[in-house]
């Protein structure tokens, strides 16, 4: 199989794309989704031809006021809709104008969820045209608030919920499910949301939240995105004291009781999917995150968003910034603030990459980067009381209690937040950091805004200027004697959407770490001069279709390279074929 696959990849001819054709990782376009056929008739499909109220009330093809004359005299929507037509580029700016209106961000969180559920295309031409505007809403930090909420709003249900009264019986719960051709699941067991901690059944706002960008930035059809929570029980008092708590009201179930509930739900996910569905792993605990993705990922078509994802954004922030202080990666020392999934995971790409900058081992990389957890410098006197996953950063060094007195001690160039703890990187770290370093970068990852490590304001203000900043949640920009300093926004969205567009086009079966490291670098390569001269390590997010479709023609490249891609024969043109298969909102036209 591998000469074959290696034989197809060298061959002299390559596809060339038919801009009409159906396309995308092989499975048919069943509702006129991709962008190659945009300009086609498609039938709108229910059980049957969908007509009249059944055309209305689907969201997959309902148009509100957009149907034309043709259509409603086709389709038997006289009468049940008002006489006047309007476009959707009206429909869109009227929209926009009633969710400006509410007052707080849960609102406009309800009023795009009400809106996704009547009229899908308008949804997402809201979020592809006003990304910048509403991604705080869908995305953090509004959705760490809505799944608080959750048992409060919710409506209908917009995914599968998995819970142990459905153990051993899986499989038939994955087939009730509408849709047959799966690409993408993001699955969360909800005992990690962010920093926010356990919130059980309610963690489904996070998947629900991560497919609408797979969709809006990335361009995977919404058809083939199933988000599921995997319902185990909650430890939070507060839940299970709710009376609109709409989980199981149990206790977290543990142990190999709860790895043989995922190991059914893995198996099963395979059985009715396929070998090439993409399982994204989300927001799962560190004891249990690790473990199940050493354990799937050489079975399974699978990644961790928190750990490798992050990884990856990071990654290309860090190698951006190069191009600001200079040198290599291996000429800067590295200071985590946490070292759980997010944290490890981003030190452990960081040297990888490394290694493919200069002639280290990976090793001798890892020496670079030190970790500060909740008990202090990670170093090898604490060695037998560390986690698995902590021990290859602890080196030879002598204990430091807290985080200033590691910076003082390691002298990082380079400081970078994990651990979900508001307000760690105290003035007296920054001043610290910045009284030896001329520009020091500063990562405050942890989400939502109040869990971020420190603001942009405090980062610029008490490095008096001169730190190059990016957090996980959005700050305002920053104005400070006379200048005006743009802080970025390492978020996960800029890597995940194309990367699963990459792996979906391809027909990828795992994913290597290799690929990561290729979403992080054609990231980090859409930073501009502009952007750095405005404090930017990241390009914005109004460009991120563009973005995305040039990091998923990058990771299929290299899964091709890998022998992991089954799309035969090989596209010639990947980033050509990336944006034919993305999907278009636009309205389509109907038989």
């Amino acid at each position: 199989m591998q000469s074959i696959l290696k034989d197809a990849r060298n061959g002299p001819s390559g596809l060339v794309v038919d801009n009409k054709s159906t396309v995308g990782g092989g499975v048919q376009d069943v509702y006129g989704e991709d962008r190659a056929i945009e300009d086609q008739l498609v039938t709108p499909w229910s059980v049957s031809v969908a007509s009249g109220s059944t055309l209305l009330r689907d969201p997959r093809f309902n148009k509100g006021l957009a149907f034309t004359e043709k259509e409603r005299d086709t389709h038997y929507l006289r009468g049940l809709l008002p006489p006047t037509y309007i476009s959707q580029e009206l429909q869109e700016k009227k929209v926009m104008n009633n969710i400006r209106q509410y007052q707080t961000s849960l609102q406009k969180y309800m009023a795009l969820m009400d809106l996704e559920e009547r009229n899908e295309r308008l949804f997402y031409k809201l979020l592809v045209d006003n990304v910048e505007e509403l991604l705080p809403i869908v995305y953090t930090p509004t959705v760490g608030e809505s799944c608080q909420k959750y048992g409060s709003i919710f409506r209908r249900p917009q995914g599968l919920y998995i819970s142990l009264k459905e153990k051993g019986k899986i499989l038939d719960v994955l087939k009730n499910w509408n849709e047959k051709s799966v690409n993408v699941i993001v699955v969360t067991d909800g005992e990690r949301i962010l920093g926010l901690g356990d919130l059980g059944c309610q963690g489904m706002g996070i998947p629900v939240g991560k497919l609408a960008l797979y969709t809006a930035l990335g361009g995977v059809r919404p058809s083939s995105c199933l988000p599921i929570t995997i319902d185990v029980g909650t430890n939070n008092e507060n839940l299970l004291n709710d009376e609109f708590y709409i989980g199981l009201r149990q206790k977290r179930t543990t142990g190999q009781e709860y790895y043989d509930f995922l190991h059914e739900f893995m198996c099963a996910v395979k059985q009715n999917y396929g070998e090439k569905v993409l399982i994204q792993f989300e927001d799962f605990a560190n004891h249990h995150a690790f473990e199940l993705l050493a354990k799937y990922r050489t079975t399974h078509l699978v990644f961790n968003d928190d750990i490798q994802g992050t990884a990856a954004v990071v990654l290309a922030g860090l190698i951006a910034s190069l191009k600001v202080t200079g040198g290599t990666l291996a000429d800067h020392t590295f200071l985590f603030l946490g070292a759980g999934e997010a944290g490890t995971g981003i030190a452990e790409l960081i040297a990888l990459e490394m290694t493919k900058q200069s002639n280290k081992s990976l090793e001798e990389a890892r020496e670079k980067i030190w970790m500060v957890d909740s008990k202090g410098l990670i170093v090898k006197s604490r060695m037998e009381s560390l986690q698995q996953f902590k021990r290859p950063w602890a080196h030879e060094h002598e204990p430091c209690k807290d985080l200033l007195d590691a910076v003082k001690a390691i002298k990082p160039t380079i400081l970078i937040g994990s651990s979900g703890v508001g307000r760690t990187f105290t003035k007296e770290v920054i001043e610290a950091i910045s009284s030896y370093c001329k520009k020091p970068v500063i990562l405050a990852l942890s989400n939502p805004t109040s869990q971020s490590e420190c603001t942009a304001e405090e980062a610029y203000t008490w490095s008096q200027g001169r730190a190059i900043f990016a957090s996980g949640s959005p700050f305002d920009p920053v104005t400070l004697n006379g200048k005006t300093f743009t802080p970025g926004q390492s978020n996960n969205a800029y890597i995940f959407p194309g990367f699963g567009l990459g792996v979906v086009m391809s027909g990828t079966i795992r994913v290597h770490d290799d690929m990561m490291l290729s979403a992080a670098e054609a990231l980090a390569k859409q930073v501009t001069e502009e952007h750095l001269e405005k404090g930017l390590v990241y390009p914005p997010f109004r460009i991120i279709r563009k973005i995305s479709a040039h990091i998923a023609a990058r990771v299929a490249e290299k899964s091709y390279e890998l022998g992991l891609a089954t799309r035969l024969p090989r596209p010639a043109d990947l980033l050509a074929f990336a944006e034919s298969c993305m999907y278009s909102p636009t309205y389509r036209s109907y038989r």
